[in-house]
């Protein structure tokens, strides 16, 4: 074998253990946008994408065992799914005034490092308020390097935010 021949090798046995041990991180991204043609009341829409993987390691979603995470496994979990996605979100008009937080959809949505389940829905505030105050658990009891990516759009402005366990909850104004 020639030099440059073991040079190649070594470079390739070197990427490959590389890539072999790489592990995303775990992540979901949660979208929020103000409803300004509801001015009586608060509407929110929010998308809340989250790595099928991670949702699997609590709820076991894999029912073949195969490794996959299908569209049918995961229709056939949606109520499990929600219960528990929506069981670590939390949004208040202000002052603890709790919003009502409605399923609308689920669909499957393809990410960089995989399959994320994409779940949309509607936050349902009394009142217009001020201010909103969100807070945020998804897998920090078992994972608290896990990380929210929240963007909210609210009158032609962007707001966004690192969620993490050690900044769990946020205010936003509107």
């Amino acid at each position: 074998m020639s030099v440059k021949s073991r040079q190649l090798l070594a470079a390739v046995t070197c990427l490959s253990s590389v890539a072999a041990g790489a592990h995303s991180a775990s992540d979901a991204y949660l979208t929020l946008t103000a409803d300004a043609a509801s001015p009586a009341h608060a509407l929110i829409h929010g998308q809340w994408d989250i790595a099928l993987r991670d949702l699997d390691f609590v709820l076991q979603l894999d029912d073949h065992g195969d490794g996959r995470v299908t569209w049918g496994e995961v229709s056939r979990h949606r109520a499990a799914i929600e219960r528990y996605v929506y069981a670590h979100l939390r949004v208040d008009a202000g002052a603890g005034n709790p919003c009502a937080i409605k399923p609308v959809r689920l669909m499957v949505d393809a990410h960089a490092d995989g399959a994320y389940a994409a779940l949309f829905f509607d936050v349902a505030c009394a009142n217009m308020p001020a201010r909103l105050d969100l807070g945020y658990n998804l897998f920090f009891a078992i994972d608290p390097s896990h990380r929210g990516i929240l963007v909210m759009h609210h009158a032609g402005e962007i707001a966004t935010s690192v969620l993490s366990a050690k900044n769990a909850a946020v205010g936003l104004v509107l």
